[in-house]
């Protein structure tokens, strides 16, 4: 099932079932919101489905804008230095135990708006990732009991302020600007894409493909982040975790490519879907 957060004519954020990639329908009244609806989805999915299975007004995705599928999650977590091909270009040595960094709630955007070129930016970067949207979530959770965590799937872009993620050890500032974590474009149900390690990931920047890997290259699996972030906090419903990028990226080229004002980046994984989003100066 692919469910997505959208707004119709300017109107207030709505949630919907995406029927074929062309159609939603909308899931009015079921739920408050996304978080809203995965925290009861053990009473609500059946209606969901229902609701969707009986559609008879639904709307072209072409009259809808889509939203970030969790327009404000509880946190976004992120894991650095996750693909070979990616330590490898970064001339660091493959990590022994996990790295993390948050990106702040201000970061996300939707899946097609505009993402932009700080004023104060030196190097922005894409990173092309399968981002994972916490179901059940809880403490202490198991590797084992992990996927049973995982509510689904989303395409996303951790879009890196170079200058500022490295003038520091610490990272969550350069990860941070506004409009810097576009996700989506639905979240695609856990049931439904079965092994998350094992998707195409690429990412293409004005039509170039210059990451282009397989999630079953993670060093880190998705069960393994889950199993060593809950022992840290409680995962909730609708938690974001991005999961890492392969190697491709802008400040890995010969010479380094930042974007600029006027670039398009789309980032594509195998059956979840695309987001693309035009880069603009600050305003």
């Amino acid at each position: 099932m692919k469910l997505a957060t959208f707004s119709k004519g300017g109107g207030p954020a709505a949630i919907g079932v995406v029927i074929d990639g062309e159609r939603l329908a909308p899931l009015d009244g079921l739920a408050a919101d996304m978080i809203d609806l995965i925290a009861r989805w053990g009473e609500l999915e059946g209606e969901a489905r229902r609701l969707a299975g009986a559609a008879t007004e639904t709307l072209a995705l072409s009259e809808v804008r889509l939203l970030a599928p969790v327009p404000r999650p509880g946190k976004i977590m992120a894991i650095g230095l996750n693909y070979a091909d990616h330590i490898a270009e970064t001339g660091a040595e493959t990590p022994k135990n996990q790295i993390w960094f948050s990106k702040q709630v201000n970061a996300v955007t939707g899946p097609f708006d505009p993402a932009e070129i700080p004023k104060v930016s030196r190097f922005v970067d894409y990173e092309a990732e399968l981002v994972a949207v916490v179901g059940a979530g809880g403490r202490h959770i198991s590797r084992e009991a992990a996927p049973g965590a995982v509510f689904g799937y989303c395409v996303g872009d951790d879009i890196s302020e170079r200058y500022w993620q490295n003038r520091t050890a610490q990272w969550v500032l350069g990860k941070s600007f506004d409009t810097h974590a576009p996700f989506g474009p639905w979240i695609t149900t856990s049931d439904e894409v079965g092994d998350p390690h094992a998707l195409g990931i690429r990412g293409i920047v004005n039509g170039e493909t210059r990451q282009n890997s397989n999630t079953s290259n993670l060093v880190f699996k998705v069960w393994d982040q889950l199993a060593e972030l809950s022992q840290v906090m409680t995962l909730w419903p609708g938690d974001v975790i991005f999961t890492g990028t392969p190697g491709g990226v802008g400040a890995a080229m010969k010479p380094p490519a930042p974007l600029k004002a006027g670039d398009t980046v789309r980032i594509e994984i195998d059956k979840l879907g695309a987001i693309e989003n035009a880069f603009v100066a600050e305003g």
